[in-house]
């Protein structure tokens, strides 16, 4: 029972520091800049796409075998390769791994060393991924006995400070509850903690294996347990951050989100809350960093048969990450906005079917239904950011349940599941 326990600990440390990287520290802050008194409103929609959709992507793992692959083979066996493959770009080289680094120079180098160079600083931080990423089977036990409680140490003895003693009174000069409901739950995506998860699944199942929980049952129960060990963490330090955002003092809403956050810091813990900052930032990007570059080189040796391997591939990984960051974070978040809105509603549709429907109706038509109708919906939301849409369409489209509150997927696909459910009876019945 002891070692059971100190293995949910070691993965569930782990899943969390994998999960809380770049953005998770930067855009916490940045959303309760704006919404005031609104908190308790504003992290429970954050908590609903930042922290309870990443863990159900744990759970459609589980409930569907070891891998995103046996995810996507449920319903189609064209969607996990090509669907995993956008999945990973988007957290590994092209978004989430490059922000890692760009913020760890923003909020960790930048405010101690002024003059220093955003190219160097990408470029140790990259070696120290690949170092510490080169040998798989190693990535869980370093990140959860070593790096994360350090971090959540850190995060917490700021968060605790800012919570008891308060910089500032709340903003009076914030969103209405609806608007900040829709911020949190609009600005979880950009964690990329949903498109993570169903990645960071495979990670720590066979982790679990590893530390010889061999059977289903025992596995599961693991994995499981380690998820929302993961979940209370970071709903403490999100919560927190948020908090402290809210109460920073800060009335001017174009603050660099990086800014902020070193504001925050000073003003509560002085010189020892950069050097706090510092080594938390230093931490949340390592840590996600080191898991992501992992699950690039894992997914794309195994979806090209090992003909690429994984040790080329975590080296390609490192060098396009280390271009892209030099960028800086704001850009990386901006790219990023469009491409997220697009992909999150069909990995939510994916997920969300798949755990609450899984178990009880085993036909991929329904499903596939339900993906058609959130990929349509998706579609029309980029090509709305986009400006792309004229105002008689966007009149038509606002006529669907939640579309202006960014979740207009949520009435089609349930209405296309329920479609193609008595499409896939009827023919059943014809058929016998």
């Amino acid at each position: 029972m002891l070692k059971k326990t100190g293995d949910i600990v070691t993965i569930g440390f782990a899943l969390f520091a994998m999960f809380f990287g770049a953005g998770n520290l930067l855009l916490p802050p940045f959303i309760g800049l704006q919404v005031g008194n609104h908190v308790w409103l504003t992290i429970l929609a954050f908590g609903l796409t930042g922290i309870l959709l990443p863990f159900f992507g744990i759970l459609s793992i589980v409930n569907s075998g070891d891998t995103f692959n046996d995810l996507g083979n449920r319903i189609n066996k064209g969607i996990a390769p090509v669907l995993g493959t956008i999945i990973m770009l988007c957290i590994g080289p092209l978004i989430a791994i490059p922000r890692t680094a760009a913020t760890t120079f923003e909020v960790g180098v930048l405010p101690s060393f002024p003059n220093s160079s955003p190219i160097w600083t990408s470029i140790i931080f990259f070696a120290v991924t690949w170092l510490l990423t080169i040998k798989p089977s190693k990535v869980v036990d370093i990140i959860g006995n070593i790096l994360t409680p350090l971090l959540l140490v850190l995060l917490l003895g700021l968060i605790g400070i800012g919570v008891f003693a308060p910089i500032s009174e709340y903003n009076t000069q914030s969103l209405d509850a609806s608007q900040s409901f829709t911020l949190g739950f609009t600005e979880g995506y950009q964690t990329l903690d949903v498109l993570a998860s169903v990645i960071f699944a495979g990670i720590i199942i066979t982790a679990a294996k590893t530390k010889g929980y061999s059977s289903v049952r025992a596995k599961n129960q693991v994995v499981i347990a380690s998820g929302l060990l993961s979940a209370i963490c970071l709903f403490l330090i999100y919560g927190g951050l948020i908090q402290l955002g809210a109460t920073s003092g800060i009335s001017d809403l174009t603050v660099k989100r990086s800014e902020l956050l070193i504001h925050i810091s000073k003003a509560l813990m002085g010189h020892y809350g950069m050097i706090a900052i510092a080594l938390s930032i230093a931490l949340a990007c390592l840590t996600t960093a080191i898991a992501l570059t992992s699950a690039v080189g894992t997914f794309f040796s195994q979806l090209t048969q090992n003909r690429l391997s994984y040790k080329a591939l975590v080296t390609g990984c490192c060098i396009v990450s280390c271009l892209l960051s030099i960028t800086g974070v704001d850009n990386i978040i901006s790219f990023a906005y469009p491409v997220l809105i697009f992909v999150y509603p069909i990995v939510i549709t994916l997920v969300l079917y798949t755990v609450f429907f899984g178990t009880f109706i085993k036909h991929k038509l329904p499903y596939i239904g339900a993906l058609i109708a959130s990929t349509i919906i998706a579609s029309f939301n980029l090509l709305k950011f986009l400006g792309l849409l004229n105002e008689h369409t966007l009149r038509i489209l606002n006529e669907i349940p939640f579309f202006a509150y960014e979740l207009g997927w949520v009435v089609p696909s349930a209405l296309f599941f329920l479609i193609f459910l008595v499409i896939d009876k009827t023919i059943e019945k014809r058929d016998s």
